[in-house]
């Protein structure tokens, strides 16, 4: 069941739910807006020619950070990953999920390719699969709405919460967008 705005500002309250910074205003019927963070990972198609995903992804991506008044342009066809300037967390009995804006989908912008979701107990600055699917190149500035944030209850509380010993928790707890550690699966 995902949770209303009035059990979201509970849960906030009570710990189950992490946003920070966090403003009231920014929650929406049934789920929280996020904004724009200003580090960004780029493929360096320069220096690269191929992805092999059982090796690290080094020097595969360059960092770019942008500022107040610099955006990041994105073009057509083109993928990076951004960040979320929320930390957002949940607690071992909650789960979320990242959705794009409406409004930035009817631009072409695809917030994630695959992995919007926040699993229980994990607390991170989340990572977005950014992809222009529009015919045009999209500008996008640090602090922007860049989506939302659904919370559901779990049935019960996860037996080991993301992060917990022999989970293989590539991304917990991560402040920047990191390149993939798929690797680390083989």
């Amino acid at each position: 069941m995902i949770l209303s705005d009035r059990d979201i500002k509970k849960e906030i309250q009570n710990g189950g739910i992490v946003v920070a910074p966090y403003d009231e205003k920014y929650v929406q019927p049934a789920s929280i807006d996020l904004h724009l963070d200003k580090e960004f990972l780029v493929f360096n198609t320069l220096k690269n020619f191929v992805i092999d995903v059982r090796e690290k992804a080094e020097n595969l991506m360059d960092r770019i950070t942008i500022d107040e008044d610099t955006p990041f342009i994105l073009h057509p066809g083109e993928f990076a990953l951004g960040l979320v300037l929320e930390e957002t967390g949940v607690s071992s009995m909650i789960v979320g999920r990242l959705e794009g804006k409406s409004s930035l989908g009817r631009l072409g912008l695809i917030i994630h390719t695959t992995a919007g979701y926040l699993d229980p107990g994990n607390s991170l600055k989340m990572t977005l699969e950014l992809y222009n699917a529009g015919p045009l190149p999209i500008k996008l500035y640090h602090k922007m709405p860049i989506g939302q944030m659904a919370f559901e209850y779990l049935s019960t509380e996860c037996e080991k919460p993301y992060g917990s010993a022999g989970l293989n928790s590539k991304y917990f707890g991560d402040k920047l967008p990191r390149a993939s550690e798929m690797y680390k699966n083989f």
